[in-house]
């Protein structure tokens, strides 16, 4: 796939049969971006092999992001503690210490966004919403202080996640608001980190992911939707996380799943008949060690252990190659800006992609410099931060 076979990069563009629709005329100009990089690499085996990581470039983007944001920025007013999470998280894959006062000055502003009934908003003062909630958790634990973890009102945070499910078993992303998968995850990711979790919080969710399922096998937003990455990652993992993946028809969801790596880009697809994105790295590449992990659950051990299912080289290939941008951060797919999200989502993908199962050796490509710390698959902050972040809300 991609860079494996760049003699035969022809073969793997896309075919119309000579009939050309909005989508296809855009899937061609993606292509036509993504083959001027692998083209150039033709005949070159040794610049494929010696790819790097932009480390320090990222490193210093996300630690000025962290310091002060641009005006551009002023549309995630909303969201602001997703990019806590966000640069926080690329931060500790890349293993780049944050200074204890900007810690500090990030666990003061997360403490200002949470809602006096519990929850976190978008920013101070406002609407409490599953989100930012998780963000907020997520980045809190990814700080792993004590000074962080107390920040948690973790009294009214159980409250809060009681008050947004459904009779259904479904979740509400704010009071009043729309429910979909994502409300499911994030409220299991928060409850199960801080160890509030209770047996009636989460009574008959199992069931309302599974009605989430589609024809296709992914798992869409809500029931009678579109099978879409994100969805279906958050819908496996939290029926993993719940115990109850023998619920699911896997069989259909892996074979939705393998067919959204592209073939000639090598990075993924959200849905069917979509354009490849660098978020989807993790949202669709991480959806794999989740799909090892349900089959070991349903007794499939020697199919699990074997490999995560996906061409891992290829992916690698895309985020090294066609995500990074030469002045730090990652971005979407070539041609495109950098910015935090992606920035996260593709390295998390790509820490996904180094990784083998078992006792399997790793794959890193470019060499062992470019190799980054694990990230959980199912929370996706780093192994040792969910494990400390577990240890202290087990005892306190």
């Amino acid at each position: 796939m991609a860079l494996s076979s760049i003699e035969t990069l022809a073969a793997l563009e896309l075919e119309t049969d000579g009939v050309s629709t909005h989508s296809s005329n855009e899937q061609r100009k993606v292509e036509e971006s993504v083959s001027a990089i692998y083209r150039s690499l033709k005949g070159k085996p040794e610049r494929i092999s010696s790819i790097r990581l932009f480390r320090d470039r990222h490193a210093s983007y996300l630690l000025k992001g962290l310091k002060n944001l641009s005006e551009n920025y002023e549309c995630l007013d909303a969201s602001r503690p997703w990019l806590c999470y966000w640069i926080l998280h690329s931060l500790c894959l890349l293993d780049v210490p944050v200074y204890e006062h900007m810690e500090l000055s990030v666990i003061d502003f997360l403490k200002r966004c949470q809602a006096r009934d519990g929850g976190f908003g978008g920013g101070p003062g406002q609407l409490a919403h599953l989100a930012p909630t998780y963000a907020a958790v997520l980045a809190l634990c990814t700080i792993g202080t004590e000074e962080a973890y107390n920040a948690i009102d973790r009294k009214s945070l159980q409250n809060y996640l009681l008050s947004m499910h459904t009779d259904e078993g479904a979740f509400m992303m704010h009071h009043d608001g729309e429910l979909d998968v994502r409300g499911a995850y994030c409220a299991l990711v928060c409850a199960l980190l801080t160890n509030t979790a209770t047996e009636a919080m989460f009574k008959g969710t199992a069931e309302w992911i599974v009605s989430c399922q589609t024809y296709e096998g992914g798992i869409a937003g809500e029931p009678g939707l579109e099978a879409h990455g994100g969805y279906t990652f958050c819908g496996l993992a939290a029926l993993l996380l719940l115990g109850k993946v023998d619920s699911i028809d896997i069989d259909r969801l892996v074979k939705w799943a393998v067919h959204r790596q592209m073939k000639f880009e090598g990075g993924f697809q959200g849905r069917t008949n979509k354009l490849v994105d660098g978020c989807y790295s993790f949202w669709q590449g991480g959806l794999f060690p989740v799909i090892a992990h349900t089959l070991q659950a349903l007794g499939c051990k020697a199919i699990a252990q074997e490999d995560w299912m996906f061409d891992r080289e290829a992916l690698q290939h895309y985020i090294l190659f066609c995500c990074q941008s030469l002045i730090g951060g990652l971005v979407d797919k070539p041609g495109k800006t950098r910015d935090f999200y992606h920035t996260c989502y593709c390295l998390s993908g790509l820490s996904m992609a180094q990784k083998s199962p078992g006792d399997m050796p790793d794959v890193v490509i470019g060499g062992e410099s470019n190799l980054l710390k694990p990230t959980h698959p199912l929370f996706n902050i780093r192994l040792d931060k969910e494990r400390e972040a577990k240890e202290f809300f087990r005892d306190n």
